[in-house]
């Protein structure tokens, strides 16, 4: 019970309600999640162009060949890239920076995939970089470096419109707000 009371959003109360709905739960359904859990764990791994969550070495993202590879919408975490893809409205690649930069947390440009992102503008098959960290002081510090790092290269850099609440989260957003702030995204000067 222990172990349930650590997910995120689950206080003691769920953890025990959990927990007895797993001891009532017949044992094929209970080794079932068991299952998936450990599949999380063995099986998903970062995509090894985008830093997406993948089975295989790329995401269904980056393996699709509809998608316009030559546009690049860099997000913070898996679940912001989920969130953007649940607009349906943008049909470009994805980068994956795994956080943003906060110093006084110890984390610096060189902790997250910025260095991945400027190989990936380097190859010259990139168009366009949609910034599309959150609207927070860290992410617009950290969208403010990474279009001081990719302004040597030649590539339209545009940042999500401002439909997205100041110090709000993508992944608290709804799908209107963010069909708006991608189609009224602008580029960054």
């Amino acid at each position: 019970m222990v172990e349930l009371g650590n997910l995120p959003g689950i206080g003691a109360r769920t953890a025990e309600r959990l927990a007895f709905h797993i001891l009532k739960t017949p044992e094929a359904e209970a080794m079932a999640l068991a299952d998936a859990i450990r599949d999380v764990k063995t099986r998903i791994r970062p995509c090894s162009r985008c830093f997406n969550l993948a089975e295989d070495e790329l995401c269904v993202i980056c393996g699709d060949p509809r998608r316009n590879h030559a546009q690049i919408c860099v997000v913070e975490q898996p679940k912001d890239l989920l969130s953007l893809e649940a607009t349906g409205t943008y049909s470009g690649a994805y980068h994956v920076l795994m956080g943003h930069i906060a110093p006084l947390d110890g984390i610096e440009p060189e902790d997250l995939t910025i260095a991945e992102l400027e190989a990936r503008v380097k190859s010259g098959q990139i168009e366009e970089v949609i910034l599309a960290t959150n609207p927070t002081v860290a992410g617009d510090s950290t969208s403010l470096y990474i279009a001081e790092c990719l302004k040597t290269f030649d590539v339209k850099i545009t940042r999500l419109a401002r439909g997205l609440p100041a110090g709000g989260q993508i992944e608290y957003s709804n799908r209107s707000i963010l069909t708006d702030a991608i189609n009224e995204r602008r580029e960054m000067q």
